[in-house]
């Protein structure tokens, strides 16, 4: 079973009854995880509650029969049990392989993939199978993002304007995990239940509002992705003084080039780029603010070169987790090298 954000809700309480191992994967990682949350609670409304055992995608390349082996325990008080498996590409092909020929059902399996597609090799593994969900989930509009959040309010007994919803949204970077988090918040200031809802203003939502660290990134991400390579030491000086994390700001950069990538593909090969950001403008999906900056990276950042940027952010990240002694170091020469190419 192939699903996409679009279609996810109305398959997910079948495909929880259904199905015994879940695959969700896109450039969208919030919209992932919300699935697998999804996915979790259905099988837990239905069947109780169950141990949740978590495990990564590098532990089961080292180890590629865990999975099916943790699939198939029991646990010592013989709960029910729930794997979750966060990986990374295909680091669990070996282990997902290994778990479809074990002869044993098992318990449940929800795995969601960064840097993964539908095509990736895990997926293929998974297709035309009656007992399998593979989900993909491309970065969604702002809209998108606002509507998820109105009705995660509305079961929180928080009421929301689209003004406000979409103020969240944005202020979240479109990570529903985040903006999850701001309405939970909002529900407690405001002493909001399901069974007292309460209406959110303006000024409740400044009371309890956490400060977006990518204000303070965004200078320095769209000085990089314009190709603006004299304001670049500016602005990591800037960076070292107000001790912004490395990994944080290659986050937010992974976020821009996500955005790029939807924009790009609604865009098309020949559209006029200037015309098109007007109309997203116009329709809400960006932020009147971030117009220009996103329309000369649009101009910059296309088709195979948008792609080796996506590759790179992701090369960048991945050796800042793993040598995070020299993170300044290598995060400056990552970003030059960035700045430069989008300059040509």
């Amino acid at each position: 079973m192939k699903v996409t954000q679009k279609t996810f809700a109305a398959s997910a309480a079948r495909a929880a009854k259904d199905c015994r191992i879940f695959y969700f994967c896109g450039p969208d990682e919030s919209g992932a995880s919300d699935a697998a949350t999804k996915i979790a609670a259905l099988i837990t409304a239905a069947s109780g509650a169950a141990e949740r055992v978590d495990l990564t995608g590098a532990e089961l390349k080292r180890d590629p029969v865990r999975l099916a082996d943790e699939a198939r325990s029991v646990s010592l008080f013989g709960d029910r049990r729930i794997i979750h498996v966060r990986a990374t590409g295909d680091d669990a092909h070996d282990a997902v392989e290994a778990l479809l020929e074990s002869p044993v059902g098992g318990w449940p399996v929800i795995i969601v993939a960064s840097s993964a597609t539908d095509k990736s090799r895990i997926a293929k593994l998974l297709d035309n199978r009656g007992d399998a969900m593979v989900g993909m989930f491309h970065p969604p509009d702002l809209k998108a993002i606002a509507s998820s959040i109105r009705q995660a309010a509305d079961g929180m007994g928080v009421r929301l304007s689209d003004d406000l919803s979409e103020r969240i949204a944005r202020s979240a970077s479109l990570d529903t995990r985040l903006a999850r988090s701001e309405i939970e918040k909002l529900a407690l200031f405001l002493d909001a239940s399901p069974q007292n809802p309460s209406t959110a203003n303006a000024a409740a939502l400044d009371a309890i509002c956490a400060s977006n660290d990518d204000d303070g990134m965004m200078p320095l991400v769209n000085a990089v992705l314009g190709g603006e390579t004299r304001r670049i030491p500016a602005e990591l000086c800037r960076m070292r003084e107000q001790g912004i994390n490395p990994v944080g700001l290659v986050l937010a950069l992974e976020r821009r080039a996500a955005q790029l990538v939807q924009l790009s593909a609604r865009l098309g090969e020949r559209g006029n780029v200037n015309t098109f950001m007007q109309q997203e403008t116009d329709a809400r999906r960006v932020f009147f603010r971030d117009r220009a900056d996103l329309t000369q990276q649009l101009t910059r950042w296309r088709g195979a070169r948008l792609a080796r940027l996506c590759e790179r952010l992701v090369m960048l990240h991945r050796t800042l987790i793993a040598d995070n002694r020299n993170g300044e170091l290598v995060l400056s020469q990552g970003l030059a090298e960035i700045a430069r190419a989008a300059a040509r």
